[in-house]
C-alpha cells in the first residue's frame, strides 16, 4: 500500500466515524449534528439573531436559517421579534428543544478533544497544518463547516412567548 492509500483510508475512517455518530444522534434525539450545534448554542447563549448564531457556530447565515426552519417545524425553536427592536427576529429554544439538547449523546469531538489536548504543542500544530493542507488539496477549504466543539456549561435559558 502507498502512503496516499494510507491517507485515503484514514480519511475514510474519519468520514465513517462521523457518519456513524450522526446516525446515532438522529436515532437518539432526532437531530443532525449541525442541528444539535445550533440547539446547543441557543441553550448556552440564550436567544440570538440568526446572524449572531451563524457567527457563534461558524456557519453561513443561509445554512443557519435553513437549520432554524427545520427546528421551528419540529417545535424545538421559536422565532420572536426582539422587544427592543421589532425589525430583529430572535431564535429561542422551546422546552422540548432544551430537553433534546440534554438527551443528546456526547458528540464525536468530545473524545477527540480529550486526546488532542494530551498532545504536545508541536504535534497539535503539525496535525492542524496537515489537515488544513489536505482540505486545500481536496478543494474543501471553502466549504461551510462548523467545528462543533462546544464545552462547558450549556444551560442558558430564554423566555418563551
Amino acid at each position: 500500500m502507498t502512503d496516499h492509500d494510507d491517507i485515503l483510508i484514514a480519511l475514510r475512517r474519519i468520514t465513517r466515524a462521523i457518519d456513524l455518530q450522526s446516525k446515532k444522534l438522529v436515532k437518539k434525539v432526532g437531530l443532525t449534528a449541525p442541528q444539535l450545534v445550533v440547539v446547543q448554542a441557543l441553550r448556552r447563549e440564550g436567544q440570538m439573531s440568526p446572524s449572531a448564531l451563524a457567527k457563534t457556530v461558524s456557519l453561513s447565515q443561509a445554512t443557519v436559517t435553513t437549520i432554524l426552519d427545520r427546528l421551528v417545524r419540529q417545535g424545538l425553536v421559536t422565532r420572536d421579534r426582539s422587544p427592543n427592536d421589532k425589525r430583529v427576529v430572535l431564535a429561542c429554544l422551546t422546552d422540548e428543544g432544551r430537553q433534546r439538547a440534554l438527551a443528546a449523546p456526547e458528540l464525536l469531538q468530545a473524545g477527540f478533544l480529550r486526546e488532542f489536548r494530551k498532545l504536545q504543542d508541536w504535534e497539535r500544530a503539525m496535525l492542524v497544518a496537515s489537515l488544513q493542507r489536505i482540505a486545500e488539496m481536496m478543494d474543501a477549504d471553502d466549504i461551510d463547516a462548523s467545528p462543533i466543539l462546544e464545552t462547558g456549561d450549556l444551560d442558558q435559558t430564554c423566555v418563551e412567548k
